[in-house]
């Protein structure tokens, strides 16, 4: 089995992207000094180097990189290695120009960012395969060498390319699929529009047409470009397993939903011998916090609940967002402790010192222009020392209290044209139904649909609209068995291969939900409808209405208004040991709140209204013991219960009772037993 933790690393991972070769080598013995001060204990390199690398084919240049790998060595400071494939050379691009991605409408990118790849290209794969080689053979034994970083940030900016090759290769990929042109048609449903094809070689990518094209064809495209980057990572991976055995391979992801759409991470999380995770706050308005909770739950949970590493976070403002402020005294440690509470052994940044020139001049890092005479780089060295107070968490893993259900491809389908209302948005669902357990301070597992589910109590479906007839069944027995599960609209209604199931909605859940939706009937905009329930109380709700038929449902809350005035909102269906909750429009946070304290109550989940808003509460239970994570995002002192004795790991003090939080902190209590 290969490796999971980072070689050499007896503590927590702190550092960040190092990218020396944007300065003189004279620099270099200040940054790793800085470094140590820091309590810095890994840092990446090389992960844009490879035209310094080889400078021209076949020829290369490794003795900067030898010079600095020696010098980390010789401070204890560990490397995140990384394979330099996600920014090819100009000298490449020059003489394969093809390599460069195609739009699906004809347009081809030019060289001058980054990630500019047709993953299909022989050429690439060659020239990427003969860089990894190389690097393998010249640093598998170096003694600063903890972990093999392959490309970055895979599906950002571009998961897919339309030209010829792709062409070629998505056929390729097809006959492995389907194996024959006939299951192509009937997969893809090609009678409609007379778009039957008569032998795969007759099917392109799907570019743009006159109108939209058709869906199943699209999705399968999606499944092709992902898995594509994919068979490009396993490669890259191999080859490093191969001639540098004991040293674990990652690959950057970027789990959160407002990040990263294309790819399939639950397929990624399997190829990774660590999980790693880029994370950084988007500034919309939203709550930043629990965004961030949100992405380290997937994150962890696309690692199985293993612990894993958080590679990148900003430690103040950002620079490619419309508006980018600077964070507030505090937030950095809040935001990495966050991080480490759901179950990153460690916090990293991109990057160290921060650039003078490039499109990320104005990124910030861990030292930054001002200098160490500045709030960040203060901040820096205090949280250096938290992280390294942490060291016996290392390896220990998050607990959850309940799942939320998620797909990529299901999320994928849904975003495909011609849905009955591009006002349904099944991210915004995700963040709100997430948000809402986040308020009940209740910790997430993400689940597959077709996952083991027995270990949660309630389980949450916030927007499954494709869903096989194997996660239809999961779900069924998940209830049979004693759970409680809760589903939103518009799920269950399409197969893997965007057909509507047969028969009445939603499909698989038809059983387990007791019911059958007769139509959807969408909202306009800023059209609104009551809801009522028991004792008359209201609640209100947009975009989305159902005609909904309880078949052995209860209905808890009526249509008030609104074409589907009379029918069921919200349904409630007791099957076997467990219940199946409903809910057929777009509730609001006291909607959902609602709702989720319903349902809580059927999976015996205690309320804990003893924490206050806004004060996070996690657990990290191993080998070395239970750790509580209390961490403050309010401008007021708090307190938390706790059930056991203990001590403050970042204060040495003692802790019993109820843990003073004050504004703006964080605690990490060791549980005594």
């Amino acid at each position: 089995m290969p490796e999971t933790t980072p070689k050499g690393l007896t503590r927590l991972a702190f550092g960040g992207d190092y990218n020396p070769e944007q300065w003189p080598e004279s620099i270099w013995h200040e940054d790793v000094r800085l470094m140590r001060e820091a309590g810095v204990t890994v840092v990446s390199v090389g992960i844009f180097s490879w035209a310094l690398l080889e400078p021209s084919p076949w020829v290369y240049e490794f003795g900067w990189l030898d010079r600095l790998l020696d010098l980390l060595h010789e401070n204890g400071i560990r490397a995140d290695l990384g394979t330099p494939t996600v920014a090819p050379p100009a000298w490449f691009y020059r003489a394969h120009p093809e390599a460069l991605p195609m739009t699906a409408d004809g347009t081809r990118y030019e060289f001058g960012s980054r990630g500019a790849i047709c993953h299909s290209n022989p050429h690439y794969r060659e020239a990427a395969a003969a860089i990894t080689t190389r690097l393998a053979k010249r640093y598998a034994d170096h003694p600063a060498l903890a972990l093999w970083h392959v490309h970055n940030e895979y599906g950002v900016p571009v998961s897919a390319c339309y030209c010829e090759f792709c062409a070629a290769h998505f056929r390729r990929w097809l006959a492995a699929t389907y194996d024959t042109v006939g299951a192509v048609n009937e997969a893809w449903g090609t009678a409609f529009w007379g778009q039957r094809y008569a032998d795969l070689d007759q099917i392109n990518p799907p570019r743009v047409t006159p109108t939209v094209g058709n869906p199943a064809q699209a999705l399968d495209y999606k499944r092709f470009a992902d898995a594509t980057m994919r068979e490009n990572f396993v490669t890259e991976r191999d080859i490093l397993h191969r001639l540098s055995p004991g040293i674990p391979v990652t690959t950057n992801f970027m789990t959160a939903l407002s990040q990263c759409d294309s790819v399939d991470y639950w397929a990624w999380g399997r190829e990774v011998d660590l999980v790693s995770n880029d994370h950084y706050l988007i500034t919309d308005g939203r709550r930043t916090h629990v965004n961030l909770a949100m992405a380290a739950d997937l994150t962890r949970s696309v690692a199985g609940g293993a612990p894993w590493l958080l590679l990148e976070h900003s430690t103040s403002g950002i620079n490619w967002q419309p508006r980018n402020p600077a964070k507030a005294p505090g937030e950095m440690a809040r935001n990495s402790f966050a991080h480490v509470a759901r179950g990153s052994d460690g916090a990293l940044f991109f990057q160290w010192r921060q650039s003078r020139r490039g499109a990320e001049k104005f990124h910030s890092a861990m030292l930054p222009h001002a200098g160490t005479d500045s709030r960040v780089w203060r901040e820096v060295v205090e949280l250096g020392a938290s992280v390294g107070a942490l060291a016996p968490i290392q390896g220990s893993r998050t607990v959850a209290d309940v799942a939320v259900v998620w797909d990529w491809q299901s999320w994928w389908a849904q975003t495909l044209q011609w849905r009955p209302s591009e006002d349904h948005d099944p991210r915004e669902r995700a963040d709100a139904f997430y948000e809402a357990l986040y308020d009940r301070h209740l910790t997430v597992d993400f689940a597959h649909p077709e996952a083991d589910l027995s270990a949660y109590p309630l389980v949450v479906v916030p927007a499954l609209y494709l869903m096989t007839e194997t996660a239809g069944r999961n779900l069924k027995a998940y209830v049979e068995n004693g759970g409680t599960l809760v589903v939103s609209y518009f799920s269950g209604i399409v197969d893997e291969h965007d057909a509507v199931h047969d028969g009445a909605y939603p499909g698989p859940l038809r059983d387990v939900l007791g019911l059958t939706v007769e139509e959807f009937s969408p909202l306009l905009p800023g059209d609104q409808v009551r809801i009522t329930g028991p004792e008359g109380s209201e609640l209100a709700a947009d975009v989305w209405t159902e005609f909904v038929v309880p078949r052995g449902a209860d209905t808890v809350w009526t249509y008030d208004d609104g074409l589907a005035a009379g029918h069921p909102a919200i349904t409630r269906h007791r099957l076997g040991e467990g219940t199946a909750w409903y809910v057929s429009t777009r509730l609001a946070h006291d909607g959902l709140d609602a709702l989720l304290g319903w349902a809580a109550e059927d999976a015996r989940i205690a309320p804990r209204a003893d924490l206050p808003h806004d004060v996070e509460v996690v657990r990290r239970s191993g080998e070395s013991g239970t750790y509580l994570f209390a961490i403050n995002h309010t401008s007021s002192d708090a307190k938390v219960p706790l059930e056991a004795h203990g001590t403050e790991l970042l204060t040495g003090e003692r802790a019993a009772g109820r843990l003073a939080v004050p504004a703006g902190a964080v605690r990490v209590v060791r549980l005594d037993g």
